[in-house]
């Protein structure tokens, strides 16, 4: 099983504290059925190119270290790109995609709005070859209250990555909810455990609850869809379906 979106590097704002916290939550993936975890930390700060390189090299080491503690398990380098008027600039030097040398790119939110222009720049990106992901957009407060802006960003070919922790309750009822109304409007392709510690890897428990409230294939889905996107090719995706205002709130 592949998780596409761990914190599992140290040395960044949002990632592991220190090295053995890095080789604990590897040891848990591994328990949990994980033998591939895509790094993401966030780039918020400083030089791109640099923080590129830094990124690359922190999972060469992290690889080592798995190698010589014979634990079963592979880091591949990513980046979760915040969503910016400007990230198409020089994107090719200045952007860690999937893996290197793919087209995938993890997209995030900011935490209270969507900006105006994120339509226009999940086009261009599509034009130019790239394929956006955009990153736990349940958590996002003004999806809470508009979330048919997401399911507008999927018709237009964006994919979506929904947060492990999100789906198992434990950022919050509001946030629970609208993970579940997500998958149940084929408006998510992709489950990542987005976790900084080994406590926190609940990438296992979410795909429990997955089977629990919908069956053994759309648990498939989500485990399925990060093989083909590592290995280039497209990634299952079910048309996309309205959200109405009666089935978030659950009234009216």
């Amino acid at each position: 099983m592949i998780d596409i979106n761990c914190q599992i590097l140290h040395g960044f704002d949002n990632g592991a504290k220190h090295s053995e916290e890095s080789i604990a939550i590897a040891r848990e993936a591994v328990k949990q059925g994980v033998d591939t975890i895509i790094a993401t930390p966030t780039h918020t700060s400083g030089d791109f190119h640099r923080f590129k390189l830094e990124t690359v090299n922190q999972v060469n080491i992290i690889n080592q270290r798995l190698s010589e503690e014979n634990i079963p398990l592979t880091v591949l380098p990513g980046q979760i790109a915040p969503i910016d008027e400007e990230l198409l600039t020089n994107i090719n030097e200045n952007v860690l995609f999937i893996n290197e040398i793919s087209s995938y790119l993890l997209l995030e939110l900011p935490p209270n709005d969507i900006p105006h222009y994120t339509r226009q720049l999940i086009f261009d990106m599509q034009i130019q070859g790239y394929k956006p992901i955009i990153v736990h957009p349940e958590r996002n407060q003004q999806m809470m209250s508009e979330p048919n802006q997401l399911y507008e960003l999927v018709r237009q070919g964006a994919l979506v990555q929904l947060s492990a922790q999100s789906i198992t309750g434990e950022h919050g009822k509001k946030v629970y909810k609208l993970a579940h109304e997500f998958m149940e409007n084929n408006l998510a392709h992709f489950i990542g455990s987005e976790a900084n510690n080994q406590d926190d890897y609940l990438l296992e428990q979410a795909l429990k609850v997955i089977k629990k409230k919908f069956d053994k294939s759309t648990v498939s889905f989500f485990v399925e869809n990060p093989f083909l996107l590592i290995n280039g090719e497209t990634v299952l995706a079910n048309e996309p379906v309205h959200i109405t205002k009666k089935k978030i709130l659950g009234i009216l």
